[in-house]
């Protein structure tokens, strides 16, 4: 084995991307690498045939505009999910400038359009390149490529623009969007945005959105056959006012703004926001209330009861679809909001609560014909929706950020924890493959499309999205899925390319991470290429939030003291490096390693 530091970076003051260790053992490109490299080359050109084919050249999705909960801007914006990451994580940059094209489009198309019946929106869909007032369950999934271009492009102007513009709708420095009431720190409507919060029982109207044909000519992907029953889907979806855990999805604007300006206001907001969320957990009973009344109180808005309002404990609804009372609960979109403060603080007190109402939900289990069930709904007459799976949201992100026993116990079970434990060594090549598969399925539907733009709803596209990412995002970086959350990334480590100046794998590199504690993180990275080195700079955390503090390739080790590490890679070769690093250390940036 050949392995040599250029430099020791072990000086408080000596660059992180100084420290520079040059690999040139020989190791024979596995069957993962193979995959990965493949992976990232097949997701790029299959987001290339998707683009040209439902999109135009203004970068306007090819499709009948509508407003609503159903389908709207938010379901546009989500034929892009996962773009930025495929970008991100080394695919072709061609990616990069397909998803920014339609975002740009995305928001000139939804500005322009506009609603006849719906009041809100008859100006626009969009005002002030922003959702005019909608819930946060949309709001965050129309963020989906926004939220995460900070990772491949953070010095575009007009990003840095809409970051400050988004994150000040919630900081109430827009007089147009006085969304936040700072006294009682709460949001004041689960219906918010450019145009401010909707300080009203909501209709039908407000969330279905316009009238529209829809027999012979559009099939919504929820199930609805007349607008009539689109209606009838949210006739009970009235009890928006007050704040709502959903509305904790608006502290990714601010975690994006201070990650990129560092302005302390934006870090001081966002933690304000979910210490008083932190409070009303504790207050009531260690399980998050769904309604805050606007006089601070829990269940202000809807009787006193801490359950109550749209998306909350006790919201269980007629689905016109299926003919069916179904239970919509979104109280666990809130720890996205607690996630965010982690991350900028490593302080477990914002993990602690959601351990808690884990807990205090599964207390309340019973025995039905002689076997367990635990609930999942609160309501009038107490807990219901009972199942013999144990109430678990929220247990696989305090896993993976605590890394506590106790709390991986929960988790070490599901197919990527077991693998990093040593237990389900096949798991890299099948998820690869996995992925790979998905993206042929997916492209062999949109080839066999006849659809045309004006019987296309916007999520008629969505579901054909072919970026496939997944196990890239735990076998790369080991990092969580951020989905359709409109969530950051979180992640242990991320990679940039210094030939190319660019964020993300470089051309031949290949990564394979088998093993995460609390301060340790194992990963084989590798050159497949037979002819030319390569370098890859590896980063600690998504946005160098971690420090590292050493690394050991076999028997050999060196202290380190930043959150980058410069890795040479001779032709053919590769190694598997274990990195200490202290965890949430550092403040998060945006900014990359040689800027």
């Amino acid at each position: 084995m050949v392995v040599s530091f250029s430099q020791p970076a072990i000086a408080a003051d000596l660059p992180a991307e100084k420290s520079t260790l040059t690999i040139d053992t020989p190791l024979s490109p596995p069957v993962w690498a193979l995959l990965e490299r493949e992976l990232l080359r097949q997701n790029s050109a299959a987001c290339r045939e998707f683009f040209d084919k439902y999109f135009d050249e203004r970068g306007w999705l090819l499709c009948v505009e509508r407003w609503g909960g159903d389908d709207g801007p938010d379901d546009a914006t989500e034929c892009c999910l996962h773009w930025p990451l495929v970008h991100a994580l080394g695919g072709d940059a061609d990616v990069l400038r397909m998803y920014k094209h339609a975002w740009e489009g995305h928001l000139r198309q939804y500005t322009l359009a506009k609603t006849v019946e719906v009041p809100f929106a008859r100006d626009g869909m969009y005002y002030k390149e922003f959702p005019v007032t909608m819930d946060w369950v949309h709001n965050a999934e129309g963020l989906v490529v926004f939220n995460l271009q900070g990772l491949s492009d953070p010095n575009d102007a007009r990003y840095g623009q809409r970051v400050r513009r988004f994150a000040g709708f919630y900081l109430n420095e827009d007089p147009g969007a006085l969304n936040y009431d700072p006294q009682h720190k709460l949001i004041r409507s689960m219906f918010n945005g450019s145009r401010g919060p909707l300080m009203r029982k909501a209709t039908g109207l407000d969330w279905a959105g316009d009238p529209i044909e829809i027999e012979n000519r559009f099939r919504p992907q929820h199930g609805e056959t007349s607008y009539a029953q689109m209606v009838e889907h949210f006739k009970d979806y009235t009890d928006i006012v007050g704040d709502h855990p959903q509305n904790l999805k608006a502290t990714t604007l601010a975690l994006n703004a201070f990650i990129l300006t560092h302005e302390k206001k934006y870090r001081t907001w966002l933690l304000e926001y979910v210490d008083a969320w932190r409070e009303r957990m504790r207050a009531n009973g260690n399980i998050i209330p769904t309604n805050i009344g606007l006089d601070g109180k829990i269940g202000g808005e809807t009787g006193g009861k801490w359950w109550g309002g749209v998306y909350g404990w006790g919201f269980t609804v007629f689905d016109p679809a299926t003919k069916a009372m179904v239970s919509r609960n979104q109280h666990q979109a809130g720890f996205q909001g607690f996630m965010n403060a982690y991350l900028l603080t490593g302080d477990d007190r914002y993990l602690d609560p959601w351990r808690k109402q884990i807990d205090a939900v599964n207390a309340n289990a019973k025995v039905v014909e002689g076997k367990k069930v635990y609930p999942k709904m609160y309501g009038d007459k107490g807990w219901y929706n009972f199942s013999p799976e144990k109430y678990s949201v929220g247990a696989p992100e305090l896993a993976y950020l605590s890394m506590k026993p106790e709390d991986i116990a929960r988790v070490s079970t599901q197919p990527w924890w077991s693998y990093l434990h040593g237990k389900n060594p096949n798991y890299p090549e099948e998820s690869l493959r996995g992925d790979l598969a998905r993206i042929g399925q997916q492209v062999q539907a949109i080839r066999k499309d006849t659809s045309t733009p004006d019987t296309r709803l916007a999520d008629d596209p969505m579901v054909l999205n072919p970026a496939s990412v997944d196990s890239l995002i735990e076998l790369t970086v080991g990092g969580l899925r951020p989905g359709r959350a409109g969530a950051a990334l979180f992640c242990r480590l991320r990679y940039f390319d210094p030939a190319q100046q660019r964020a993300g794998l470089p051309e031949d590199v290949a990564a394979l991470i088998d093993e995460m504690t609390d301060d340790r993180v194992s990963v084989t990275l590798v050159n497949i290429s037979q002819l030319a080195p390569r370098t890859v700079i590896v980063q600690a955390g998504g946005y160098a939030e971690h420090r590292l503090t050493a690394v050991q390739i076999g028997e050999q080790s060196q202290p380190l003291n930043g959150s980058h590490l410069s890795v040479k890679l001779a032709p053919g070769a590769g190694a598997r490096l274990t990195l200490t690093m202290q965890r949430y250390s550092s403040t998060p940036t945006m900014a990359f390693p040689w800027h």
